[in-house]
């Protein structure tokens, strides 16, 4: 068994050919959320993989090999509830209130422009109807936000991540605290 303990988030640094010549996994959401793991890749070799504990993988990052070999993962597809909002009596508003509701819950959900995508659950599809959403059973692959924390060490916003540590300390203490806001007075950058 070759063992992985390397991840590059979207294969970042690599070249698009030594990506694109990678072996593959191919995974599904519950497995992509677990640091370790053991898997075969396209060419029958069997991987275990070891990552530092709270690891996500997403489709499109790279695994590293012990022997310097790349693997590229990919997104399975797999059952997911498609949410939309009713093309005759619905609007925009709709989706983000489908979407609150489902945060408010600590539901795992992908956020699209035009929909949203849940694993199966008949509860949450039932709220769903009742609020006048379409909701459809699909095989598609499931990719769900990371948090306001994120995984691997900040969120994604198109292609480029970043965390935000504003380089001061918070106080756990309301009393003791400074107010600060942020804003053109700031010392510094966002």
């Amino acid at each position: 068994m070759i063992t992985c303990s390397k991840l590059m988030p979207q294969g970042r640094g690599l070249a698009r050919v030594l990506v694109q010549r990678a072996s593959t996994i191919t995974l599904d959401w519950d497995t992509r959320q677990k640091s370790r793991f053991d898997t075969t890749d396209s060419t029958g070799r069997q991987l275990g993989v070891f990552l530092p504990r709270g690891t996500v993988v997403r489709g499109g990052d790279v695994l590293v090999a012990e022997d310097g070999s790349l693997i590229r993962v990919e997104a399975a597809p797999q059952e997911v509830l498609r949410i939309t909002a009713c093309s005759e009596h619905g609007s925009a508003f709709d989706l983000t209130r489908a979407a609150y509701h489902l945060g408010n819950r600590h539901v795992p959900i992908e956020l699209k422009p035009d929909h949203l995508k849940i694993e199966p659950d008949h509860v949450l599809a039932d709220m769903l109807r009742a609020m006048h959403m379409t909701v459809v059973a699909v095989s598609e692959a499931f990719e769900p936000e990371s948090g306001a924390y994120g995984d691997h060490g900040g969120h994604s916003h198109g292609g480029h991540g970043h965390n935000h540590d504003h380089g001061h300390s918070h106080s756990d203490n309301a009393t003791t605290a400074e107010p600060h806001a942020h804003g053109p007075g700031c010392k510094h950058e966002h």
